[in-house]
């Protein structure tokens, strides 16, 4: 079972996004060449049906490389007033950067795998990262909202406890602490038998089960034939700091029935 949302419905949240708010403007995609590029890829074509047309270039890359400014050059050519980011934080952060050398200045949609302050925004550039948009369905740490949560507090005195040297903007860091919390949540629901069939079996039976680091409204519940705990996103965008909401919480599982 995995345990964030699937980066094919991550792609159709995408797709509506542009639909409902830049429906006329020509979009790049920068894409990972692996099964997680893929996928969400393919999702924001599914998302966009005949509006895909307004895809004008898409340009792989290799988690491996250590330049992509080719590809980004590519891209900026094309006259894209988009630009879709679906990769890894290292490989994010120096999209950014060059977007911010060349003066190219798209409306950038970023995958929340690499929505990491830490780990790709602030090696850009915080600067350079001001108005990017991407998903969340977990509390941002740096966010002054949630300077007084009583689940962030407990975050933070975990952290400070037994990852000192952890860096808390790195929001790997609170997804470890959720996915622990829901596999916390499964053996307390095994009691006394921890066979891997009982283990199974309460990992598919989580009712309106909330981590307190997840935001608000995102509750896990599974099932027999629903292996996905976390269904839900929300929009959010960098304000220089961290990540604000700018939309409700959106259910991801109306693609399951697509995802054959």
């Amino acid at each position: 079972m995995g345990w964030q949302p699937p980066f094919r419905a991550e792609g159709r949240i995408y797709a509506n996004y542009i639909e409902a708010y830049y429906p006329t403007r020509k979009i790049a995609v920068l894409w990972q060449n692996d099964q997680f590029g893929r996928d969400l890829f393919r999702g924001l074509q599914e998302g966009l049906g005949d509006a895909a047309r307004m895809i004008v270039s898409d340009v792989t890359f290799d988690v491996s490389d250590k330049s992509i400014d080719s590809q980004i050059d590519l891209l900026e050519r094309s006259g894209a007033e988009i630009l879709i980011f679906d990769g890894a934080p290292a490989i994010a952060a120096l999209a950014i950067r060059r977007l911010a050398d060349i003066g190219w200045h798209p409306v950038i949609l970023l995958d929340n795998a690499s929505a990491s302050i830490a780990n790709a925004l602030r090696p850009a550039g915080l600067q350079n990262s001001i108005g990017i948009i991407s998903t969340a369905f977990l509390k941002d740490a740096g966010d002054p909202a949630w300077q007084d949560d009583a689940g962030m507090k407990d975050w933070s005195s975990f952290m400070d406890k037994y990852f000192p040297d952890g860096d808390k903007d790195d929001s790997n860091a609170v997804f470890g602490y959720a996915a622990a919390e829901t596999l916390v949540q499964v053996l307390k629901q095994c009691a006394s038998d921890l066979s891997r069939a009982n283990v199974m079996r309460q990992a598919a039976n989580l009712k309106n089960f909330q981590s307190p680091v997840v935001l608000p409204g995102i509750v896990i519940n599974t099932g027999p034939a629903d292996f996905r705990p976390i269904e839900q996103l929300r929009l959010v965008q960098f304000d220089g700091r961290s990540w604000q909401p700018i939309g409700e919480v959106l259910d991801t599982a109306f693609v399951r029935a697509n995802e054959n």
